[in-house]
């Protein structure tokens, strides 16, 4: 009984939130915030350097595009969001209950 309460404890200490992603999502959105936080670091990176490119580039013409294509992949994300978030919580459960180490973050 006290192995599944310290289970729960750590799922619950380290569990993703929608509403948290979705936040990050709204405010720092085109910078990635929200695929950080789920765990998504590589497209993160590749979102906050075509963000700072677009903006950098915004005065010759080609960064204007770049940020149409960040607006577009940031809006696809707000349908993405809940299943990965359901699913980083599922690995952790799982990892868990097996009596894995966690899964790294």
């Amino acid at each position: 009984m006290e192995n599944s309460s310290a289970q729960t404890m750590l799922y619950d200490a380290n569990k993703k939130s929608i509403g948290v992603a979705y936040l990050l999502w709204f405010f720092l959105g085109s910078v990635g915030g929200h695929r950080f936080y789920a765990g998504k670091t590589g497209t993160a990176i590749v979102l906050l350097v075509l963000t700072l490119l677009g903006v950098l580039l915004s005065f010759i013409g080609i960064g204007g595009f770049l940020l149409m294509v960040v607006g577009i992949w940031v809006i696809v994300d707000a349908f993405l969001i809940p299943g990965w978030i359901r699913r980083q919580n599922t690995q952790l459960a799982t990892s868990l209950a097996s009596g894995q180490a966690l899964p790294p973050r």
